[in-house]
This record gives structure tokens, sequence and C-alpha cells, in this order.
């Protein structure tokens, strides 16, 4: 037998038993016997309403459910940044499992590479570039959950200054914007709300929510809360002036991006026009474009244009993203 097919059985097995394995101690985390006796002893002991909430808060943060599992990912020198990425994307979801997502999406790509014939070090680029692909996707969600939270920010301290105002204290108001305002950002301000109630001082709850929330505005409101706290002052009118300042850097990035849409949109028209041009030029004319995949100069010219258009592509985006 071939060793390219021994080669090929082989990882199609391990990457099989890496998807049974990350789809069982997902559910054994969710669904198993010691998450359903800590969330039982939960419930008799403060009564059912708010069972799950508490036992997010009281369960400490691991790398993995096995612990020498866990001691294993702790050697690896980046694998405490991943689990504070997965931290911020508010996902129920840990290091194992996206370290073992990783690995399932690098075998893969390793494997269309190798039934494509490319060469090793080709083989290892494309796995790596697929086992990133899960990192990326988390990178987008923290990115989309703190611009969602970010438009939340105005409403939020508003209410709270207003609650303020109204004579209720500042873990009352924090209750009070927990229940009202939408998740994901009432759902930050319950956990604090909570965290408090369960022992945590305030500094270091509100320092959780910068740490869950990596946000330049809610960066804002708890060093100002920290301040008031420590010096005196009036709160309220304090909330009132960050609330106005981001909504009005909100109005401006509004404004920033309606007017570099253009470039925007040209950079995915420059960046997709190769292959479309590509494309219609195969249709028309099959097999034109096959000395470029099959002949060395061809295969350096694609390099090079591949190169350039990342570039081209990483200019314009650094161009067009102003940060405000």
């Amino acid at each position: 037998m071939d060793w390219r097919v021994v080669l090929f059985i082989v990882l199609l097995f391990a990457a099989v038993m890496l998807l049974v394995w990350g789809i069982y101690v997902s559910w054994d985390k969710a669904r198993g016997p010691e998450a359903e006796r800590i969330a039982r002893r939960l419930r008799n002991a403060i009564g059912d309403s708010g069972s799950e909430l508490a036992v997010s808060i009281t369960k400490d943060r691991k790398l993995a459910h096995d612990p020498a599992m866990a001691r294993l990912l702790a050697r690896l020198p980046a694998i405490h940044k991943l689990d504070r990425l997965l931290l911020q994307t508010g996902r129920n979801m840990n290091a194992a499992q996206l370290v073992t997502l990783m690995g399932g999406c690098f075998l893969i790509g390793f494997i269309v590479a190798s039934s494509l014939g490319l060469p090793w070090f080709t083989r290892l680029l494309l796995g790596a570039a697929i086992a990133a692909l899960p990192v990326l996707e988390a990178t987008r969600a923290k990115r989309k959950r703190i611009l969602r939270i970010e438009a939340l920010m105005p409403d939020a301290l508003d209410m709270m200054g207003r609650a303020m105002r109204a004579g209720h204290a500042f873990p009352t108001a924090l209750k009070m914007v927990g229940e009202e305002i939408p998740d994901p950002l009432g759902a930050e301000f319950r956990i604090v709300f909570d965290e408090v109630n369960f022992g945590v001082s305030m500094p270091d709850a509100l320092m959780n929510l910068a740490t869950r929330v990596p946000s330049t505005d809610l960066g804002y409101f708890v060093i100002a809360v920290l301040i008031q706290r420590e010096t005196g002052g009036n709160l309220t009118d304090l909330l009132s002036s960050i609330s106005a300042i981001i909504r009005d850097r909100l109005k401006l990035l509004g404004q920033v991006k309606v007017m570099s849409a253009e470039g925007r949109m040209s950079a995915w028209v420059l960046g997709l026009m190769p292959f479309a041009v590509g494309g219609l030029v195969s249709v028309v004319n099959p097999g034109s474009l096959h000395i470029l995949f099959t002949d060395p100069g061809g295969r350096k010219m694609l390099g090079v244009a591949a190169t350039l258009m990342i570039i081209g592509f990483l200019a314009i985006r650094r161009i067009t993203t102003i940060r405000i």
C-alpha cells in the first residue's frame, strides 16, 4: 500500500477522534454529572431563582475539564491569551475546546493539501492557515460584541445617573441597568451586581468587568467610578458627561465610516477582480490558465501576485481604518 494512503487514513482517523473527543468534553462540561451535582447543590442552597447565574459566578475558569489536560495546556506560551479571548467573546467555551477545534482544522487543511499533491511546506502552511480560522472567528465575535456593548453604553449610563438622582445607591443602579438594558451589556452589569452580593469588593468587580469587556468607553466608566470612590464628587454629573462623550464619539465614528466606505469598497473590488477575471477566462477559454499552475515560472508569478494583493489589501485597510 502506498505510504500516502496510509498517512491519509491515519490523519483522517486522528481528526475524527479529536472531533469526537471535543464533542464529548463539551457535553460533559454542560450536562455531565459533576455539573449537575454542583447546580443541584446551589439550587438547594439559594433556591431555583438565579441558580444558573450563580453557577457561572462561583465556578473557577479552567483551561480544560480534565485536570491532566489543563496542566498540559498550561505549559503552552499563548494559552492564557486564548483563554482571555474566549472570555471576552462571552461564549461558554474553554481553551481545550478551542485548541481541539484548531487541531481538527489543521488536519483537515493538511489532508486537503496532501490530496492535491502540494509540497510539504505548502501543506503545513495551508494547515496552519485553516487552523487559525477559529481564532479569527473568535476575534471577530469579540469585536462585534464590544461594538454592541459600546452602542448600549450611553443609555446604560443615563439610566444609572437617573437612578442615582432618584436616591438609589450605586449597586442598586447596577442592578436596574442589568435588568433593563439588553444583553450583552445587561448581562455584564448583572454579573457585577451578583459578584458584589457574593462578597467581591466593588473595585475588584469593576476591574473584572473591564477585563471581560476590553472597551475604551467602558474603561472610562470604570476609571471614573474608581476615582470617585477614592476622592469623592458628583458621580451622576460625571456619568452624564461620559455618556455625552460616548454619543459624540459614536456619531463621529458613523460619519467616518460613511466617508471611508468608498475606499473599503475599492479594496474588496480590487481584491476580487483577479479571481473574477480568471474565472471568466477559464470559462471562455478552458485550459488557458493551466500553465500558471503547472509551470514553475507560473507558480512564482502566482505567489508574487498573491503577496502583492495581500500587501495592497492591508495598506488600503490601514488607510481606511480611522480610530476615534
